[in-house]
């Protein structure tokens, strides 16, 4: 199915950030614009932030001035939506409230003509809810712009029960047109991006709950040691806690309360205090001219060992060895025994890549007391920082001479308390979980999902379910498995899909 063709015009109801924005990206494309508010000052401050963008291209030299002038004109304000009754695309981006919704596309169904296709910009409610009721529910279909629109690449198109597949093609090709990274979602709760993200913000939550590491160590262990463009806890005072808090609660009710999506306690209590953030001076972080800026626990340089003997397959921390042997550390290797996985031996220490278990649990099965576990980075070749914990019956000599190794490697280190998963790994093998079970219930395809996490979080490069492919499903299984036994709760339950492909050791994009 092509692309709209340039001559369609579009009209965007809702003139504030997100449609004003979707508003100059549809009017760069070529597509002349009406732009519709119900409120006059509104269309007159929309159309000043368009300006205001466009001047700021031009200053950096993203865009010549005299695009941008035939940009900006192409952007008509209405007083009325009568006025824009030739539009082959309506986009809304108003209020999310159902029933306003319903109430804005039954008029724009009986005003447009029957070709009309009328996209909503939802990103949390039902397109089958909204179709409800109009004489041509094939035509509705959700496009799903990220915050800032001209900016982010992302959209989510978005189609219900009654959408028709011609309808949904054409607009992937015509945001693809618009230069924008095009995917395709089932109406389902969160669609893609805000339903794989929840565990994003629900793991850190949660060991920040249990007072494992301060939240600026957490933040910089993902954002150092595994790639991510932000950490969680950075994120959710941008984003704004009281936003974030209310998407994680709509997916968790709109789910049943399937304890998956279960919002955090400490999240509930940071919005009842009024702390949202960034917008308000204060969340996890304080801001302002005379905050102090938080850092993260870097350990203080220890004396490491000059090599390093590696029983057995240490799975997907085999590039780790590399690193070790170009910082001139020895490389001894050993047989391991059959079925079980590898570890190394630094020092005093048996040193592993975390299982989902604690070390002191792992070290008490074991019967190794001086167990040392280290977490994930998806890439351990350019990670900065890396995340380790010692069992209760692991000597802090023992802890210092792995520090000073990893150290010696380049590595800063974090040590934190003694958490499941610690925190990269268990985020990572919850995200791949929840990105398997989009893609067991048909919200998405396996690369159209990995495609909106990256797009549309910035993810980094794959994405959860081609992390899953690097790590192996069988080990996010094992990994899930032992949160899951570690916790008790069904929120760490595996995605039979997961389970499926560790099964028949396939890749998830098999």
């Amino acid at each position: 199915m092509s692309a709209l063709t340039q001559d369609v015009k579009v009209v965007v109801i809702g003139a504030g950030a997100m449609g004003s924005g979707i508003a100059q990206v549809a009017a760069r494309a070529g597509h002349t614009v009406y732009l519709f508010d119900g409120r006059a000052e509104a269309i007159a401050a929309g159309r000043a932030a368009i300006e205001k963008d466009l001047k700021f291209l031009v200053s950096k030299n993203r865009l010549d001035q005299g695009e941008a002038a035939a940009t900006l004109e192409r952007v008509v304000p209405v007083a009325t939506l009568a006025e824009a009754a030739d539009a082959g695309l309506a986009i809304e981006a108003i209020v999310e409230n159902l029933d306003v919704k319903r109430k804005l596309f039954a008029e724009l169904e009986s005003m447009l003509g029957a070709d009309a296709i009328i996209a909503s910009n939802t990103s949390s409610l039902s397109i089958n809810a909204m179709a409800a009721g109009l004489a041509r529910p094939g035509r509705l279909v959700g496009l799903h712009f990220f915050n800032p629109a001209p900016r982010m690449a992302l959209v989510e198109v978005v189609s219900g029960l009654a959408t028709d597949r011609e309808v949904a093609e054409c607009l992937y090709a015509t945001a693809r047109a618009w230069g924008k990274v095009p995917v395709h979602a089932a109406s389902t709760p969160g669609f893609i991006v805000n339903r794989v993200a929840r565990p994003y913000y629900a793991e850190a939550l949660r060991v920040l709950a249990e007072h494992e590491a301060s939240p600026a160590t957490l933040d910089a262990i993902l954002r150092e040691g595994c790639g991510f463009a932000m950490g969680p806890f950075e994120l959710m005072d941008l984003i704004g806690h009281d936003v974030n808090f209310a998407v994680t609660k709509s997916v968790f009710e709109a789910y049943f309360c399937d304890r998956r999506f279960a919002p955090s306690p400490l999240q509930q209590e940071l919005v009842a205090a009024g702390r949202l953030g960034r917008k308000t001076g204060r969340g996890i972080y304080e801001y302002g001219e005379l905050a102090a800026k938080a850092l993260p626990q870097d350990e203080a340089p220890q004396d490491g060992e000059p090599r390093v003997t590696v029983v057995g397959d240490i799975g997907a921390a085999a590039p780790l060895l590399a690193r070790l042997e170009a910082a001139g550390i020895e490389v001894r290797r050993e047989a391991g025994m059959h079925g079980r996985r590898g570890w190394m031996q630094i020092g005093a220490a048996r040193v592993a890549l975390t299982d989902g278990r604690t070390a002191t649990i792992r070290s008490d099965e074991e019967q190794v007391p001086n167990l040392v576990l280290f977490d994930l980075c998806l890439d351990y070749s350019t990670s900065t920082r890396i995340a380790l914990t010692r069992a209760d019956q692991c000597g802090l000599g023992a802890l210092r001479v792995v520090t000073g190794t990893f150290q010696k490697a380049g590595f800063k280190v974090s040590v934190i308390d003694d958490v499941a998963g610690l925190i990269a790994l268990r985020t990572v093998a919850m995200l791949a979980n929840e990105a398997a079970d989009a893609v067991l219930q048909r919200v998405a395809s396996a690369r159209d999902v990995d495609t909106a996490m990256r797009h549309g979080t910035n993810y980094p490069k794959g994405g959860p379910l081609a992390w899953a492919d690097q790590l192996g499903a069988d080990f996010v299984v094992e990994v899930l498995a032992n949160l899951k036994d570690h916790y008790g709760e069904e929120r760490y339950r595996v995605s039979p899909l997961l389970r499926r492909k560790a099964c028949n050791r396939e890749a998830m994009y098999d």
